[in-house]
């Protein structure tokens, strides 16, 4: 069976359970009531790249596939599209946003494909009143900093090397620590996310997504924290009854396995 007819299987199989004698659950569903398992598929996605794992990037692109399968058996039904309207209209922008590929265009870098790309939407009448329009609101908080600064750097708002943005964290840093001698709630919160947004610049300057940066070392974390409760369970103690010298040299410990 070569790959569209496994295609069409999935979609028969999709009709199949929103049919009057198919599954109760999936006959409920709505666009509304499936978003929150659109969103868990593609973090459970992302989970599977972080932990490198050929099998389980499979399986969850699968999930993540019948979501939007499901999405668009949807909108069939209620007559607003189809999964070969989405198909076309996907392969039709491909086409059209990448003359130098399909086209006689010639870019040599990066920011001139990103340029004509914006130059594009504007031609689609995709007219933005501002450069970060568009960018979800959806998104987390890291990710979400992230495009917006790369969409302000477009126009030139920018530093001119990561040591302006250090000295700018440091700046920040400075200003949270006044919040904190002041015990000012609010200039907190607002000091902190200050800091926050400038580490996210820096992780754009030297390359690194802030949130797989975040991810990764939560999954560090979470390892070496897991070692020391095995390692504590062991001897017979539990973390919380160790003093913090016990427990920071039993982290160091950890930091040399894991």
């Amino acid at each position: 069976m070569d790959e569209m007819d496994n295609f069409g299987k999935l979609l028969d199989i999709m009709e199949r359970l929103r049919a009057e004698d198919g599954c109760p659950w999936d006959r409920e569903q709505t666009k509304e009531t499936l978003t929150p398992y659109l969103l868990e598929e593609t973090y459970e996605v992302i989970e599977a790249i972080g932990e490198n794992s050929p099998q389980k990037i499979k399986e969850e692109l699968g999930d993540l596939l019948f979501q939007i399968v499901f999405h668009c058996q949807l909108a069939k039904e209620s007559g607003e599209f189809s999964i070969e309207d989405v198909i076309e209209g996907i392969s039709e922008k491909l086409t059209r946003r990448h003359p130098h590929v399909f086209g006689d265009a010639r870019f040599e870098t990066s920011e001139q494909v990103l340029k004509q790309w914006e130059d594009r939407k504007k031609e689609e009448g995709k007219n933005r009143e501002s450069v970060l329009e568009g960018v979800p609101k959806e998104l987390p908080s890291l990710l979400r900093a992230h495009r917006i600064q790369s969409r302000a750097a477009r126009v030139g708002f920018d530093w001119n090397d990561v040591g302006g943005v250090m000295g700018k964290l440091d700046e920040e840093l400075s200003e949270f620590r006044d919040a904190l001698e002041q015990k000012d709630r609010a200039a907190i919160e607002d000091e902190l996310g200050d800091v926050f947004f400038s580490l996210v610049n820096i992780s754009r300057f030297v390359g690194v997504n802030p949130e797989d940066a975040l991810r990764k070392t939560i999954l560090k974390f979470i390892s070496r924290f897991r070692f020391m409760e095995v390692k504590a369970a062991g001897a017979g103690r539990q973390l919380s009854n160790m003093t913090p010298e016990e427990l920071d040299a039993l982290w160091e410990e950890a930091k040399g396995m894991v």
